[in-house]
């Protein structure tokens, strides 16, 4: 890992810097038009906050407006009703110190892998010699060392995904946002990443909100795991993951008896909703 400067700072300066991290969503709607012209409410009352550090995953089935609550802590879309408040401040535009990594890769293909790890810290000023060197070092801490001049076209799904989350984490953000962004991998490369990136948030500790529909994946993972209702989207129960820390492994987590027991609470609480769902959009009824 590359020698960073150490700055004292005070223990109040400390608990700021926690607190920024804090992420508080209560009462949440948003409601949209469709081409009809009706209005159709994707988000209703939705309430949960994230501890600064903390790994939060959040699992519903298609449609419950998972992907929207994301938009409205990161601040690219604004709620109808309730708020959202990063650090004790309401968002109300471009959330500041977060990284959003997306269900696709988002990589730009006419960049070589270390430029598009670079962009992060050259849009916010830092001096391009020392961007390329931290750049560098994301790459060799998710094992692309000597890929820095590949192409993303010349890059297999599961190192394009690296790519991506070196970009993410290169800014050290104090929350990072992920859209089930290992969703399009096989299994094997899942666990695998999934297993990296564990080890990678253990180095700078983000309050993460991840989404996910696999279960597993968001047992192995999560510090605690919201279940939203299908369509309107609320919250029908919160979960905390008493798995202990550091995890190792994905796969080998999901063989011990605590993981069984939880992944077992969590889909008896999911089961109805994916089940409702289901039936709404086979044109069923609830």
């Amino acid at each position: 890992m590359a020698s960073r400067n150490v700055v004292a700072t005070s223990p109040g300066a400390d608990a700021a810097e926690q607190t920024s991290a804090r992420i508080e969503i209560s009462g949440l709607t948003k409601r949209f038009l469709t081409p009809a012209g009706e209005v159709f409410t994707a988000l209703q009352g939705v309430s949960f906050t994230v501890e600064p550090g903390q790994f939060c995953a959040v699992v519903g089935p298609t449609g419950c407006g998972k992907s929207t609550t994301l938009s409205m802590v990161s601040g690219l879309d604004r709620p109808s009703e309730g708020s959202v408040k990063v650090g004790g401040r309401e968002v109300d535009g471009i959330t500041d110190g977060v990284s959003f990594m997306f269900q696709t890769d988002a990589l730009l293909p006419w960049k070589t892998v270390l430029g598009n790890v670079l962009m992060g810290p050259i849009f916010r000023g830092v001096p391009k010699q020392r961007a390329q060197s931290s750049a560098r070092d994301w790459l060799r801490r998710v094992g692309l060392a000597g890929f820095e001049d590949r192409y993303p076209h010349q890059l297999s799904g599961g190192m394009r995904k690296r790519v991506a989350m070196a970009a993410a984490l290169i800014n050290e953000p104090k929350i990072l946002i992920m859209d089930e962004p290992f969703g399009a991998l096989d299994v094997q490369t899942k666990a695998i990443m999934s297993t990296e990136l564990l080890s990678l948030w253990e180095q700078i500790r983000p309050s993460v909100i991840f989404i996910t529909h696999d279960l597993d994946e968001a047992v192995a993972l999560a510090d605690r795991v919201v279940v939203m209702t299908s369509t309107p989207g609320s919250v029908k129960a919160v979960f905390d993951i008493d798995l202990p820390r550091p995890r190792g492994s994905v796969q080998e987590i999901r063989f011990q008896p605590r993981f069984i027991e939880l992944q077992h609470q969590i889909w008896d609480t999911l089961r109805e909703e994916v089940e409702r769902a289901y039936a709404l959009t086979a044109g069923g009824t609830e």
